[in-house]
C-alpha cells in the first residue's frame, strides 16, 4: 500500500507531527521522526544504533536543513523548541509525504524542488538520507544540512556540556563515534546546542525538553536549472557504502516483505511489511528474538510469544520462527523462559506465567506447518521441565493445585499480561488463578501429550491431567447464569470482573468450552468489550473502568488494563468469531466488514503499523507504543483466516 499526505494535512505544525514513520534494522536500531521531519520524543531519531535489541543508543537525533536560492534562505526542517528559539518552519513548504515501506517528502521553495527519503541498511546502524534538489530558478541554490546528534542511550537526556571533536567525516563523544559519508561538501561548524521541545513526551508526563548539539554540516550547490543529488551516511563505524546503494536494497526489501508474504488482502501486505521490523538479531545468544514495540520496548518473552504466530508463521518465516524459539529454549530456568533479557551479563528475568506456555502452544503450531521432527526431540526436554515446574511449582508464586488449574502471582509479582505495579499498588490485581493462564496450560498439556510419541515418549498423563485441567476448568470458571468467564479465581471481586482475558480460552489450538459457550463468550466479549479498534480491558459498566489513558505515569499505570483498548486482543475475538460460526464464507464476509477500517488505522498514527492502544472510552488517536509486534501479528493471523476459509471456498479476495 502507498500512503500519501497533502497540504491539507499540514495546516500547522502540531497537524503536521500527528503522524510518524519507523524503520528498523534488524539489530534493535531504528530511525523515526514525524511527517514533518520533526522529533517530537526524546526517543526518536535518525538513527538510533543498538549494541543489542535492550542497549539502544540515541546518535543522530535529527538533521537541520536550510535552502539558500538568490538572497532567501528557509528551512526544509521543521522543528519545535523548548526556549525562545523560531520553530523550524519546513512543513510550510512540504507539499506531500508518502510512505511505501519507505518515508519520502517532497517539497518546494519557490522554483526549487527537493526530494528527501530516508532508508535504513538491514543488519547495521547505518541511515542513508538522499535528497534530489531539481533548481528551477535562474540563479544557484545551495542546501545546507546540520546533523544534530545527542549522543545518550535511548530515552535518556544526554550529558551537557559534552566534549565533542569532528575530523574528516568522524564525530566522536566520549564512547560514541558516527561517521558521516556525503557527496557534497562537509564542513566543521562551532559546537553549539540547541533545546528542543517534545509535544508527545509532554502528553504522558514525560520530559518535554531534551537538548541536542551540532558541530559540522554538508552543503550541496546546484546550478540554475541542474538537478542534483546530496547523498549522507550514518553509521557507528567505518562505512563505505553509498547511500543511493542502501537505498535500493531497502527499496528491494520493503517491496519484498510485502509480495513475498503470500497475503492477497493490501492491508495484510501492509501488516506483513510492518512485521519485518520486529524481527532482530539477539547477539549475545546467537539466535533472533522479536521486539516488542516502538519506540520504548525491547525483546519481551511474552510479547515475543503472542507475536510469533502472526509476525512468522503466518508469514512463512519458519526458519526465523524456530530460531526465536530456539533462543527462548536455551535460556529456560526452573521451567520458565525469560520475560527479560537484561544487558551486561546480569541475569534475565523470568517474571512471567504465560510465556513457557505459549511457548509450547508456539511450538505446535509451528510444528503443524512444518512436521520438523528434529527440532521437537531437541525441544523435548525443555518442554518437559516446563510442564513438571508447573505441577510441582516454581518461582513467583506459579504452580498447579490440587484441581490440576495453576495459580501464579503472589505480593507484588504481577505474572500475567496486565502486570503494571504503582509503587505498592497493584491496579490490576489477578493473584490466583487466571483465566488466560489455565485455557495456555490446557492447550500446552494436550499440545505435550501430541507431541510425546515424536520425541519417543508416552504422552498420555499429560491427557489424563489435561481432563481434569477441563473439569476443574469449567466447573469452576464459567458462569452459566451471565454466560461468560471468570477473569481469575481469587475469593475477590476481581473474579467476575469482565475482561477480555476470557476470549483465549476460545481461541488456543486445544479448548475446554463447549461450542454453545464459546459461543456465549464470543458473543458477550462483542456486546460489552468490543470496539472497529480492539477490546477494552474491562467493561465500561464496572465502577473500575478508566475511559482515557494519558498524563503521569502514574495516572497512565492506573488506566493501562482497566478499560484501555488493546488492539491485540482483538485478534482472538475476531478468529474466536470464525470459529464459533463454523469458519463459513458468511463468518469471513462478517469478519471482512468489522475490519473494513483497517487502512484507516494503518494510516493513522506510525504510518503503516498498528499501535499499542487507544483510550477505552473513545478510541482515537493512537497511544503507548506507535507500532507493536503482537498488535501487529495477531491481525494478521486473522487475515490469514479469511483467505484460508475463502480459497477453500474458491471466492477470491474481496
Amino acid at each position: 500500500m502507498i500512503f500519501t499526505y497533502g497540504k491539507q494535512d499540514f495546516a500547522s505544525l502540531p497537524q503536521a507531527e500527528a503522524n510518524c514513520w519507523l524503520l528498523a534494522n534488524g539489530l534493535g536500531g531504528f530511525a523515526s521522526t514525524s511527517a514533518a521531519f520533526s522529533v517530537t520524543r526524546c526517543d526518536q531519531g535518525l538513527l538510533l544504533a543498538a549494541q543489542s535489541p535492550n542497549r539502544r543508543f540515541n546518535l543522530v537525533h535529527r538533521l537541520s536543513e536550510q535552502l539558500t536560492a538568490g538572497d532567501e534562505t528557509v528551512f526544509l526542517s521543521s522543528q519545535r523548541f523548548g526556549d525562545e528559539t523560531p520553530a523550524e518552519d519546513g512543513y510550510k513548504r512540504l507539499v506531500s509525504f508518502t510512505w511505501d515501506g519507505l518515508p519520502r517528502w517532497r517539497y518546494e521553495a519557490g522554483a526549487v524542488r527537493v526530494v528527501r527519503t530516508v532508508a535504513m541498511e538491514r543488519g547495521a546502524n547505518t541511515t542513508a538520507v538522499v535528497y534530489t534538489v531539481e533548481n528551477g530558478s535562474d540563479t544557484p541554490c545551495t542546501l545546507r544540512v546540520t546533523p544534530v546528534f545527542q549522543f545518550a542511550p535511548k530515552g535518556e537526556p544526554p550529558q551537557c556540556p559534552q566534549t565533542v571533536t569532528y575530523l574528516s567525516g568522524a564525530v566522536r563523544c566520549g564512547q560514541w563515534t558516527v561517521y558521516l559519508n556525503a557527496t557534497g561538501r562537509l564542513l566543521a561548524v562551532p559546537t553549539a546546542y540547541e533545546t528542543l521541545y517534545y509535544a508527545d513526551d509532554e502528553k504522558d508526563g514525560r520530559t518535554a525538553s531534551g537538548v541536542g548539539l551540532f558541530c559540522c554540516a554538508a552543503e550541496l550547490t546546484v546550478p540554475a536549472g541542474e538537478t542534483t543529488r546530496l547523498e549522507l551516511v550514518f553509521s557507528d563505524s567505518p562505512n563505505d557504502r553509498l547511500a543511493g546503494d542502501i537505498l535500493r536494497a531497502a527499496q528491494v526489501r520493503q517491496r519484498a516483505l510485502a509480495d513475498d508474504s503470500g497475503f492477497q488482502t493490501p492491508e495484510a501486505q501492509e501488516l506483513a511489511r510492518a512485521a519485518g521490523a520486529f524481527l532482530a538479531d539477539r547477539a549475545g545468544c546467537g539466535g533472533k528474538t522479536i521486539l516488542a514495540g516502538f519506540p520504548f520496548f525491547g525483546d519481551w518473552g511474552r510479547d515475543t510469544m503472542i507475536a510469533l504466530p502472526g509476525c512468522m508463521l503466518a508469514r512463512g518465516e519458519y526458519d526465523a520462527a524456530r530460531d526465536i524459539l530456539r533462543t527462548f529454549l536455551a535460556y529456560e530456568k526452573d521451567g520458565l523462559v525469560p520475560n527479560l533479557f537484561p544487558e551486561g551479563g546480569t541475569e534475565p528475568m523470568y517474571n512471567s506465567a504465560d510465556a513457557p506456555l505459549l511457548l509450547i502452544n508456539c511450538l505446535w503450531l509451528y510444528y503443524q506447518r512444518t512436521a520438523d521432527d528434529a527440532f521437537v526431540r531437541e525441544a523435548w526436554p525443555v518442554l518437559t521441565r516446563i510442564a513438571g515446574a508447573y505441577q510441582t511449582g516454581t518461582r513467583f508464586a506459579i504452580g498447579m493445585d490440587e484441581d490440576g488449574l495453576i495459580h501464579a502471582g503472589e505480593g507484588l509479582d504481577q505474572v500475567t499480561w496486565m502486570d503494571v505495579r504503582v509503587d505498592n499498588i497493584l491496579p490490576t490485581p489477578r493473584h490466583g488463578k487466571p483465566v488466560e493462564i489455565n485455557a495456555y496450560w490446557y492447550s500446552a498439556l494436550r499440545v505435550l501429550a501430541r507431541l510425546a510419541p515424536i520425541a519417543g515418549a508416552d504422552g498420555s498423563a499429560y491427557d489424563a491431567l489435561a481432563e481434569r485441567v477441563r473439569r476443574s476448568f469449567v466447573s469452576k470458571f464459567w458462569m452459566e447464569d451471565r454466560g461468560y468467564l471468570k477473569d481469575v479465581l481469587s475469593g475477590t471481586k476481581a473474579d467476575e470482573q469482565l475482561r477480555c482475558n476470557q476470549i483465549w480460552a476460545v481461541t488456543m489450538p486445544f479448548t475446554m468450552l463447549s461450542p454453545e459457550q464459546e459461543r456465549r463468550v464470543t458473543d458477550t466479549v462483542y456486546r460489552c468489550l468490543y470496539t472497529p479498534y480492539g477490546l477494552r480491558t474491562l467493561s465500561p459498566e464496572d465502577p473500575e473502568f478508566h475511559p482515557f489513558y494519558g498524563g503521569p505515569q502514574r495516572q497512565r499505570d492506573m488506566a493501562y488494563h482497566q478499560g484501555t483498548v488493546w488492539p491485540y486482543p482483538m485478534g482472538a475475538w475476531y478468529l474466536a468469531y470464525l470459529k464459533t460460526r463454523g469458519n463459513t464464507p458468511k463468518a469471513a464476509s462478517d469478519v471482512r466488514r468489522m475490519l473494513g477500517n483497517m487502512e484507516e488505522l494503518l494510516r493513522e498514527g506510525c504510518v503503516g503499523q498498528l499501535p499499542e492502544i487507544y483510550d477505552g472510552g473513545q478510541p482515537g488517536p493512537s497511544k503507548g507504543c506507535f507500532a507493536q509486534a503482537w498488535s501487529v501479528g495477531e491481525l494478521l493471523r486473522v487475515y490469514e483466516a479469511l483467505e484460508r476459509i475463502e480459497r477453500e471456498a474458491g471466492h477470491g479476495v474481496p
